[in-house]
């Protein structure tokens, strides 16, 4: 089979380094675990991958999915899980649609994977203020409290004085390890008074950590 490069082959890669170059700044200056190298030479791969099966014979479709199995691989890496959230997803997204950009841009769609891009981009930015006004709502965050001593009646104290200051909780676990109590809640209220809970909590004795 001969293969060669031609100019609409070269001016695709090319514009699969600008769109990536565009999403990975953004990332980068965000400093995300996938910046401003890794977004390119997925863009890039992904334009790549796309050429050559263009230039194969009957191959486009199980290069395609192929595509989308391993940038599903390499999303699922930066997604991080701790005992109470999941962070990454937007990275690995970000990933993901890197690549649909680059599959765009690798069939000749070059505008329209610029326009991608630009909403992709624009997305990105605009998240941070629609989060902050989100922030003025209400909100829930999860509350893991450990205490000093194994006496319950401290929790229901605790719960008490929570819904007293404009809070409301559930109480989802409790644990006990020797002589301590931790104690897991999920806690809806306006960010103001869920600044003011960390106070509220530093100032309990009988409390030894919280998060």
């Amino acid at each position: 089979m001969d293969f060669t490069v031609g100019t609409a082959d070269l001016v695709s890669m090319l514009m699969a380094l600008l769109c990536g170059g565009i999403i990975g700044f953004e990332r980068e200056y965000r400093n995300k675990s996938a910046g401003f190298r890794t977004i390119i030479l997925i863009t890039l791969g992904s334009t790549i991958f796309t050429i050559v099966s263009r230039h194969g014979a009957g191959t486009d479709d199980r290069i395609s999915a192929n595509i989308i199995t391993g940038i599903g691989f390499i999303g699922a890496g930066v997604i991080f899980k701790d005992q109470f959230s999941v962070r990454g997803l937007t990275t690995a997204a970000v990933i993901w649609t890197s690549a649909a950009i680059g599959m765009t841009t690798g069939i000749g769609y070059h505008a329209l994977a610029f326009l991608f891009t630009l909403i992709t981009l624009g997305t990105l930015l605009m998240m941070s203020r629609v989060e902050r006004f989100i922030g003025k709502l209400q909100r829930q965050k999860m509350l893991s409290v450990t205490f000093r001593n194994a006496d319950f009646s401290q929790i229901q104290a605790l719960e008490d004085r929570l819904n007293s200051d404009d809070l409301v909780i559930e109480r989802l676990r409790v644990s006990k390890d020797r002589d301590t109590l931790t104690v897991v809640w999920q806690v809806s209220g306006k960010k103001q008074f869920l600044l003011k809970l960390n106070e509220t909590l530093a100032a309990i004795p009988d409390i030894i950590s919280f998060s």
